[in-house]
């Protein structure tokens, strides 16, 4: 059997696990054909495709911990030559299906090529927001953190110690096939562990040790709690790059290998693939707060209003007199 048909029931999946013992819990992933269909949708330079690849893997991480048809996402905003890094998780409708997945990235390509910048230093200054929407009748929730530690990981780490007071720690890996009689497909892996909730975690009053004073997940632990966390965490990192994302160590595989002292609890894999939520009728509600002289202002030479789907590219052309506030009072 080939090492490619060998990889394919751990690819695009999310596997839950708990270590009892050290009140820990965390998930291990790989996106791999789901991966390629989010970044085939456009043509980013290498650059901005490595983040968005890092952002949909902490996405999926993340993700997996909402309620069935919930929708989790992450904003990243930054005051440089990236803009934006956009994801959203859909969690499944139902316990059989598979959760959908999708991103996108708003960047100036001018400057990009031009800057000295690299990698992380592309967003600058800004905020990483998580959003959870449990569906209509519901408020979402938001929390918001500034970039900070050097890495999309660590900004997502420094949230959840902030934000939600819960020591977290990320393992993530991208990367991007070099072989040259095959199509430049990319691979992401990652774990991430988290410590259980706490009634009231131990939080120092004078402020965290991280950037700027902000918490981080060390902060909020002590005595056994912290000699847990420092061994689950250790035993995490040793996680080699070719264990994450080659060929021939799968998700329980990897775990058993990391954690065997720990006698992790594994509980059912969660598929994930891609899927966009766009479509006409979308479009339709977002141009209903337009008057007739906006919908006027974004009519085309061709008569018609077109609109385009960040995520997926999906391209919409419209009537003009069937969009607006008097349409819909119309109907």
């Amino acid at each position: 059997m080939q090492a490619n048909d060998i990889t394919k029931k751990w690819d695009d999946v999310i596997l839950p696990f708990q270590l009892d013992a050290a009140d820990v819990r965390g998930r291990v992933t790989r996106l791999d054909g789901t991966l390629n269909k989010i970044l085939s949708q456009h043509n980013y330079p290498f650059v901005v495709s490595a983040l968005v690849a890092e952002a949909a893997l902490l996405t999926a991480l993340i993700g997996q911990t909402i309620g069935l048809r919930w929708k989790l996402s992450i904003q990243i905003r930054g005051d440089g030559p990236l803009r934006i890094i956009a994801t959203d998780y859909f969690a499944p409708q139902s316990e059989m299906e598979p959760a959908r997945i999708r991103a996108y990235a708003s960047y100036n390509s001018e400057s990009i090529e031009t800057t000295k910048k690299e990698g992380f230093d592309l967003i600058g200054k800004g905020m990483f927001a998580i959003l959870i929407d449990q569906g209509s009748g519901t408020k979402p929730y938001q929390g918001i953190t500034p970039l900070a530690g050097g890495s999309l990981s660590k900004c997502a780490e420094t949230y959840f110690a902030q934000s939600e007071q819960l020591p977290t720690r990320f393992k993530t890996i991208t990367a991007q096939e070099t072989r040259s009689d095959v199509d430049m497909k990319w691979r992401a892996g990652g774990i991430m562990v988290q410590h259980m909730p706490k009634a009231s975690p131990s939080i120092q009053k004078d402020g965290g040790s991280g950037e700027g004073g902000l918490l981080q997940a060390d902060d909020l632990l002590s005595d056994d709690d912290a000699e847990n966390w420092s061994r689950a965490t250790i035993l995490m990192d040793s996680a080699e790059e070719t264990e994450l994302i080659g060929p021939h160590v799968g998700q329980e595989q990897l775990l058993h290998r990391l954690f065997h002292q720990e006698t992790p609890r594994i509980f059912p894999a969660q598929p994930i693939k891609f899927g966009c939520t766009c479509g006409e009728e979308k479009v339709r509600q977002t141009m209903s707060i337009y008057s007739i002289k906006d919908i006027k202002h974004m009519t085309a030479d061709n008569g018609m209003v077109t609109a385009d789907c960040q995520f997926c590219g999906a391209h919409y052309e419209l009537e003009p007199s069937t969009l607006g506030k008097d349409a819909v009072n119309e109907s």
